[in-house]
């Protein structure tokens, strides 16, 4: 595994947000559309993880989200923000999320 520096790593901005709307983007299975309040701002997710979950099980959750990501377009839609999740297997993936309730757009360190 590669390794990089703590410089490296501050780069990257780690924030909670709660997820506002979702829903599966029209002609995929897999990919569902989220709006995320992170306080100050409402950012657009699109996740593959539409095969594990329906749209609804998001709406009202908070979740780490990486949020200064580069945008990508992806069938049409924009992605601003990543969810980040646990990866067990294909079909075992875990958004994560915190453990009490925190503030939209709290940073994780």
């Amino acid at each position: 595994m590669a390794t990089i520096s703590i410089d490296e790593f501050k780069r990257v901005e780690i924030r909670v947000g709660k997820v506002l709307e979702a829903e599966r983007l029209k002609g995929t299975d897999r990919i569902i559309k989220l709006k995320v309040s992170f306080g100050d701002k409402t950012l657009q997710a699109l996740t593959g993880l539409g095969h594990l979950y329906e749209p609804g099980h998001f709406v009202g959750k908070y979740y780490a989200f990486v949020t200064n990501l580069q945008p990508k377009k992806l069938r049409g839609e924009v992605s601003e923000c990543m969810i980040l999740a646990a990866v067990e297997s294909e079909d075992k993936i875990t958004p994560l999320a915190p453990e009490t309730p925190v503030r939209e757009g709290s940073q994780v360190m």
